[in-house]
């Protein structure tokens, strides 16, 4: 009975993740602009970002809440992890994984101020996940990349890209900032392939 209770909990777990279909999609705009740029800036925003099933705000105060009832100050260090990862694991994750596959065409990402087009990377949902062992369930973002002319706010294309999976295949991701990275390390390397498929460069 436990064998078939544990197979059928795996088997939910493994359905779950298969119904996380990444898209990418153009949202507006063209990508002619890009032809022949060697660097494009990367700045990075979560305003107005929902999590689970509120806003941001909602997801963190309950957290810190959880975290400093069980013991005092462990809630306002996790606060500060859970913004820190952003620099610290998320925006490496994503730069790592999209200059990869921008290599080929001689073109890299991240801080270039200089450069005449930034791509604006617009965080606006977050699914956290879990891992309990038996049961899991991935994360998985939302996001906008959103290219303007340095210094400007005005889009010149946007791409809209939808439930970026995130999730260690040996299945030891039982840390919610280990499955965040994966989702923007899939987000980096699928925006990659998407602007040298559309031949962007």
């Amino acid at each position: 009975m436990k064998i078939a209770k544990t197979l059928a909990v795996a088997l939910l777990s493994l359905l779950s993740y298969s119904s996380f279909a990444q898209s990418m999609d153009m949202k507006s705009g063209k990508l002619d602009f890009l032809k022949g740029q060697k660097n494009i800036n990367i700045v990075y925003t979560y305003d107005n970002m929902m999590v689970g099933k509120g806003t941001e705000q909602d997801y963190v105060d309950k957290k810190v809440s959880e975290h400093n009832q069980k013991e005092a100050g462990k809630g306002d260090t996790w606060k500060k992890n859970w913004l820190g990862a952003r620099e610290q694991r998320y925006q490496p994750e994503f730069e790592e994984l999209l200059n990869k596959r921008l290599e080929d065409a001689g073109v890299k990402a991240g801080k270039f101020p200089d450069a005449p087009y930034t791509l604006i990377l617009k965080t606006t949902f977050t699914e956290p996940g879990f891992n309990v062992g038996v049961m899991r369930m991935p994360a998985y973002t939302n996001m906008e990349a959103v290219f303007v002319k340095t210094g400007t706010t005005n889009p010149e294309a946007v791409i809209a890209m939808t439930k970026s999976p995130g999730r260690d295949a040996m299945g030891y991701d039982f840390d919610a900032g280990s499955r965040i990275s994966e989702s923007y390390a899939k987000a980096g390397k699928s925006l990659g392939a998407f602007l040298v498929k559309k031949k962007a460069f």
